[in-house]
């Protein structure tokens, strides 16, 4: 589900039968296969299609896989300016996933002609039911009964909306899960009476302009960007076009996603629309991602897995699969140093708290304030900027402590708190009750509240939201409790709060009029603080953190998201000391049933070994080090780390650390503050860490005193594989650790492993550099296609007699090789820069391969056993690397 640059592109939902009855009549129709060679999954059957649906011509496309089956059906939505295009990739991954998938372009978008209603219940939801109605007509769509298919929707944005009216409107809608959208668009264009003019003007201009619209739409945009006020037909119009008009009659499962970057849709209006649908009785679970129309990370991946999970439920039946917890919310954990990416973890409850839990009192102080409204409103204040804010500047840049906003003086009041005596963490809407008196009928104010740091200077404007509030009736004076911007938000002890109320706001239409206005406080600021998110909220096992941005967010939604539940076989007490034992692991490529990634591979791995892990590209190492973590399932066979069995999020997965391409740091801090900061957002005591242990074996001396920005790439790994160490995991995970190192890193890298080893833990090592393998590992396993070729002692499998290294000073032609290989005794033949490598078969000798070879007139210059593990891993994999 992608966001086109403004934020406004997302997929839609399903309708409850509406007005007309006509069905869909197909113009014209034409279908493709398609498939993904990488991971050959199981091909995808795209039939594009017309179709007239009363009076209005709709562009569709219909995703399914073989089979005679009946499957559920999924309807998906784009989002604003946007076309069918845009969920294709969505479509047919469901329908890989048993699924029969229906997209299309809403009317005015993409090759769908119509006027563009803003999901008009008797323009974009009629289709919907109309393309249900289509559904209900296929062989391939499971039914309830007679014309009422088995169907889920799911869409962002304008998407989103649809999906929600959709479940309102048609009682044939079975779940929906709708992200970044609103509740009521009357409210999220004019909050509290304040017209919203940039993103305002950002919807009109994304769908074409105002002809491209319904009259009625066209002519009340128009009015309202005149007068810079919203009236009451205006909110009238949207209203009856938003799922609030219907929230009592949403009675489907609704998994409900909302962005906290959102200046366009904020967290209140998931908040309403969960209280409403919850309120009829139906099952609804609250998701906060980190992005939103205003940029930051949307979460692709996590989000539609977690769909996926939430229709497997709902319209499969499968009631074992975990659709994840009740509510969550997406946290930034730091920065990744070498790209800049904010890190992200979850934080979950069992029950979704609201905007208002468990508030906390802080006390404010600033006397009777003067505020100017301006003339013309000019110049304006500066928080959040639609449609430049997408790329994720702003946003970031505010959840990273860095402030971007302005206030101009004189045009604001400012009320700040003491320093908190502890941190302090703000998860959902704060207020504040402040006297109000306007030299104007009434008066317009925004809300926000910033993070002010220590010093005073540096200020930050959480997710850069302002709540704005008309207030009538204010010349002589009015008491008015305003709702500032649902945030989640933590304020570092020693920080300040700061309470600001602002005459002007760019992305708002203010008052053209000067105007003088006067605030006072009322109250404290309350803030409330949902401890239950944090405490009821399982802790992540610690080899989460040890993993970098892709991999952590692969592992969390598998934690929260785990797709099915199974019973964990009890442990092995005579493995209990046995750091790992691998038995008949197999795991088969998406959608094959004989294609093995892995196959029946099994080893055992022993306290105080550094083993290597070997193998040419595919042969199935990257599949069997993320099995070994936990982030994906095996098909057959199972691992046991000290005899617990591993499965995601597996308790014993916190004995085992793992460096997988490096790790994220922040850079201003130094070595140590890095590794103490990722200790503590743990959560584990600071006496598990270890740090001083880690750092010893690390060997990175006085550099830890140094901000990481001034750290070599060597010492940027090291400072990983120490993070790794922290709390002495006993099986440790190293990917590629040397990779980009020059010779002098990687001979402190392999001195690294060594010490950490020493101590009777043990070392897994996946590495491409044979050479550094053979100085540093005392064990190795040599896998090819998925299978094991060779497990055991870096001396043996180097030193086995059963090859010859034959020197010829020349390299030999194909031919000559060729009869070498054909000779009595001999199983393989590898041809090097300077001889051949020959593998012998049980009762094969070395003077009778000689005088062979002599015969052949092959230049013999030398014959003896290899010593080079190069050569041994050539000859085990019989030269397919």
């Amino acid at each position: 589900m992608d966001l086109r640059p403004p934020g406004l592109r997302a997929p839609l939902r399903r309708p409850r039968r509406l007005l007309s009855s006509s069905p869909a009549v197909v113009l014209a129709g034409v279908g493709t296969w398609t498939a993904l060679a990488s991971d050959d999954p199981a091909p995808v059957h795209r039939s594009d299609k017309v179709m007239a649906v009363d009076g209005v011509r709709l562009d569709t496309s219909f995703f399914t896989t073989p089979g005679t089956g009946r499957r559920p059906a999924v309807l998906l939505a784009h989002g604003f300016g946007g076309s069918k295009a845009d969920t294709r990739q969505e479509a047919e991954d469901l329908a890989r996933q048993g699924y029969a998938v229906l997209t299309w372009s809403a009317r005015g978008f993409g090759r769908s002609t119509g006027r563009i209603g803003l999901n008009d219940p008797k323009g974009e939801v009629a289709d919907v039911s109309r393309l249900i109605d289509w559904l209900a007509r296929q062989p391939q769509v499971r039914l309830d009964k007679p014309g009422d298919p088995r169907v889920g929707m799911a869409g962002g944005s304008y998407g989103g909306a649809i999906s929600l009216l959709a479940a309102g409107y048609d009682q044939r809608v079975d779940a929906i899960a709708p992200s970044i959208t609103y509740w009521n668009l009357a409210d999220a264009l004019f909050p509290n009476g304040v017209f919203k003019k940039l993103w305002a003007g950002i919807f009109f201009n994304t769908g074409g302009g105002c002809a491209r619209f319904e009259p009625a739409l066209c002519a009340m945009y128009d009015r309202v960007a005149e007068s810079g006020r919203p009236d009451a037909a205006a909110v009238k119009l949207l209203e009856e076009r938003s799922p609030s008009a219907v929230g009592n009659r949403i009675k489907v499962p609704t998994l409900l996603f909302q962005g906290q970057t959102d200046s366009l849709f904020t967290l209140a209006q998931s908040d309403a629309a969960a209280k409403a649908i919850r309120a009829g009785g139906a099952p609804v679970d609250v998701d906060w991602i980190a992005g939103g129309h205003d940029g930051g990370d949307l979460e692709t991946s996590r989000v539609e897995g977690r769909i996926a999970n939430w229709f497997d439920r709902y319209l499969k039946g499968d009631k074992a699969t975990d659709t994840g917890p009740a509510f969550r919310i997406t946290r930034a954990g730091g920065v990744d140093s070498t790209d800049g990416a904010t890190q992200l973890r979850g934080a979950t409850s069992d029950s979704y708290p609201g905007l208002e839990s468990d508030r906390k009192s802080i006390a404010l102080t600033g006397g009777t304030q003067r505020v100017e409204n301006p003339a013309g409103a000019t110049p304006p204040a500066v928080s959040a900027l639609p449609g430049l804010g997408a790329g994720g500047g702003l946003a970031q840049l505010s959840s990273l402590g860095v402030g971007v906003s302005l206030d101009f003086p004189g045009q604001y009041a400012r009320f700040d708190s003491a320093p908190v005596p502890d941190n302090v963490r703000i998860t959902g809407s704060p207020t504040a009750t402040v006297h109000l008196t306007s030299t104007s009928d009434d008066a317009v104010l925004f809300g926000k509240v910033y993070d002010v740091g220590p010093d005073g200077t540096q200020k930050v404007l959480p997710a850069q939201l302002v709540a704005p509030v008309r207030v009538a009736g204010t010349k002589s004076g009015k008491d008015v409790t305003i709702t500032l911007p649902a945030i989640d938000h933590e304020v570092q002890k020693g920080h300040r709060l700061r309470l600001v109320l602002a005459s002007t706001d760019l992305g708002y239409a203010s008052p053209t009029a000067p105007a003088v206005y006067t605030v006072s406080l009322r109250s404290a600021l309350s803030v409330p603080t949902a401890p239950q998110v944090d405490t009821a909220a399982a802790a992540l096992p610690s080899w989460v953190w040890w993993l970098p941005l892709t991999g952590a967010l692969v592992a969390l939604a598998l934690l929260v998201t785990g797709r099915r539940r199974t019973t964990i076989p009890a442990p092995d007490p005579e493995l209990a000391e046995v750091p790992l034992t691998i038995t008949d692991l197999s795991k088969r490529y998406a959608g094959s049933t004989d294609r093995y990634a892995v196959q029946e591979l099994s080893f055992r791995v022993e306290k105080g070994q550094v083993l290597g892990l070997l193998g040419p590209n595919g042969a199935g190492k990257t599949t069997t080090l993320r099995m070994l973590m936990g982030l994906i399932r095996p098909d057959g066979g199972e691992i046991r780390v000290f005899g617990h069995a591993v499965r995601p999020g597996a308790p014993v997965l916190s004995r085992v650390g793992a460096f997988v391409k490096g790790a994220g740091f922040l850079p201003h801090l130094s070595g140590r503050e890095n590794l103490e900061l990722y200790w503590q957002a743990t959560g584990r005591p600071a006496a598990d860490s270890h740090l001083e242990e880690a750092l010893e074996i690390a060997g990175l001396g006085d550099a830890l005193a140094r901000a990481v920005r001034t750290y070599s790439q060597g010492m940027r790994q090291r400072l990983a594989i120490a993070q790794a160490m922290l709390g002495l995991p006993d099986l440790l995970i190293l990917d590629e650790p040397t990779n980009g190192l020059d010779p002098p890193q990687i001979r402190e890298m392999r001195e690294v492993m060594i010490r950490y080893a020493a101590a009777g833990r043990t070392v897994i090592v996946s590495s491409h550099l044979l050479a550094e393998v053979e100085q540093s590992c005392t064990h190795l396993v040599v896998m090819d296609r998925g299978r094991l070729i060779q497990a055991g002692p870096v001396a043996e499998i180097v030193g086995s007699g059963d090859t010859l290294l034959v020197g010829t000073g020349v390299p030999l032609e194909e031919p000559v090789v060729e009869k070498v290989a054909a000779l009595p005794g001999v199983a393989s033949v590898t041809r090097t820069d300077d001889g051949l490598l020959v593998r012998m078969e049980p009762g094969g000798s070395a003077p009778r391969l000689v005088a062979e070879l002599v015969r052949l007139d092959v230049p013999v210059a030398s014959v003896g056993p290899h010593r080079r593990l190069e050569d041994a891993f050539l000859t085990l994999i019989g030269g397919s690397a």
